[in-house]
């Protein structure tokens, strides 16, 4: 029986990505390819990051797979709509069976099945997938009746969808993920040529146990499983012996959750010459000065402590549970101790109102990272936030042909307000780091100045002359609008 796992992410085919050009490989569909084949299911990985969707089909075509199994997220969902209709409308594949997983399934079953998908992987992919194709090789299909966690259309074209399966508790249990499954020297040679240094991805952990009312839990759900620092360690030793990259980047939501562990991981990475220069995410009222010696002493060299906002009210209206001084302290505490650090801002969050945009201003002078991440809030369906402002939808368009991304909603402001707020903020930052420099009167500081001034012109536009009664949201998508800046980047 032939297998095979691909996603519809095409870096070739999105300048936006070109231009980051920070290729990481598709770690789920890796993990589950080392599963199936770990029960003895052999598997091919078709990657398609630096691949196309042309190449893709061909391939399809000639490879004829029993099973495609799809990832499919936010950023590639009209990608993989795209390429079901293509393989629904080739006769060749007319009997592939058609798998999609990820974590946009769950709250859009019936748009999903509508596309043409057989069958949609519900949360953790691993035990249904192996379940899921021995069921197919035991010709039941399509009969997945008994099988958790699944959603799909039945003999009599009814969707059916199952019981919740229970979470993976034994984690320890996964392999390591099939890298050798795909080219990785490539997103390391892309790495390398664009940023100085190569990079690789590894989890150490699945859930999380915190609410923030923005951020979505479909895959994992709020829970907290961690694999054992000695495998985790064993895994950062192979790939620091075989690929031999610059640094690692943990994906975990909040590597510092657990004390205990991170002091086990410290001991273990030691202990097996594991060490090597890593990034990770964390937050701020679970670091002290004695996690960020134990990252450092470990191998972090960057670690990210999410902020979002630097006015409380709006923190805790997204329930992070955080103090803005919290974050502010354990970022200069983190520089101090030579760790670069890093934070994510999100503008437009309802209720917002220019003043807490100011905050967040003064929190990023105070706190000084060395990079930040800013995006304009959008409603993801399944999370608090989209259950907050359902009500106050103004624009949805059609789900075939948009994503949660171009959903837009009643903001304090007209939405492209928060263009302009996002421009004001990251050159605000610019322009204050150039005056610490004593570069204010530079060239550079004076092209930054005129940056702000037409940045903030720009807000009290929107604000004062246009204001939301009278604005409707241009019938575009937001994604266009949606920046992901550093501090050396004042565009």
């Amino acid at each position: 029986m032939k297998i095979c796992l691909t996603h519809a992410y095409y870096m070739k085919e999105d300048e936006k990505e070109q231009k980051i050009n920070k290729p990481y490989p598709p770690l789920g569909i890796l993990y589950i390819s080392a599963w199936l084949e770990q029960h003895g299911y052999d598997n091919e990985v078709h990657d398609t990051t630096f691949s196309s969707f042309d190449a893709q089909c061909t391939y399809l075509v000639e490879q004829q797979p029993e099973i495609i199994a799809i990832y499919t997220n936010l950023m590639t969902k009209l990608n993989v709509i795209r390429l079901i209709r293509s393989i629904r409308a080739n006769e060749q594949l007319h009997d592939s069976l058609i798998v999609l997983g990820g974590p946009d399934l769950r709250y859009n079953v019936e748009n999903y099945l509508a596309t043409g998908a057989d069958v949609l992987v519900i949360g953790e992919g691993e035990q249904s997938m192996l379940e899921l194709v021995q069921a197919v090789e035991q010709g039941l299909r399509p009969h997945f009746g008994h099988i958790p966690g699944l959603a799909f259309v039945d003999a009599d074209g009814q969707i059916t969808q199952t019981p919740a399966r229970k979470h993976l508790r034994a984690v320890d249990e996964l392999p390591t993920p099939n890298r050798h499954k795909i080219d990785l020297q490539q997103y390391l040679d892309t790495w390398k040529t664009h940023h100085g240094r190569s990079s690789v991805t590894l989890s150490t952990q699945r859930g999380c146990p915190y609410t923030c009312r923005w951020c979505s839990t479909a895959v994992y759900g709020q829970s907290y499983r961690r694999r054992s620092a000695e495998k985790v360690a064993a895994e950062l030793r192979m790939i620091k012996e075989k690929y031999q990259p610059d640094q690692v980047w943990f994906v975990d939501d909040v590597f510092t959750v657990s004390h205990k562990w991170l002091a086990a991981f410290h001991q273990a990475v030691q202990a097996q010459d594991a060490v090597i220069p890593f990034e990770c995410i964390t937050r701020a009222e679970r670091m002290n000065d004695e996690v960020l010696d134990m990252l450092k002493e470990s191998g972090c060299f960057r670690v990210w402590i999410g902020a979002e906002s630097g006015s409380q009210r709006i923190i805790d209206a997204m329930d992070r549970r955080v103090q803005a001084e919290q974050v502010q302290a354990m970022t200069i505490t983190a520089k101090a101790k030579g760790i670069e650090t890093g934070t994510f801002i999100m503008l437009g969050y309802p209720g917002e109102t220019e003043q807490d945009i100011e905050l967040t201003l003064k929190h990023l002078k105070t706190a000084n990272p060395d990079l930040f991440t800013i995006t304009v809030a959008y409603p993801i369906k399944g999370t608090g936030l989209y259950e907050d402002i359902e009500e106050q939808i103004i624009k949805q368009p059609d789900w075939f042909s948009s994503t949660d991304r171009d959903i837009d909603f009643v903001r304090t402001y007209p939405r492209p307000y928060y263009d302009y707020a996002v421009r004001w903020v990251v050159n605000s930052v610019n322009l204050h780091k150039l005056s610490l420099a004593g570069k204010t009167w530079s060239l550079p500081g004076i092209k930054t100045a005129i940056k702000v001034a037409l940045a903030k012109a720009g807000m009290l536009w929107y604000r004062k002359i246009v204001g939301n009664s009278l604005f409707q949201p241009p019938n575009r998508p937001s994604s266009e609008h949606e920046q992901q800046l550093s501090l050396s980047d004042p565009t």
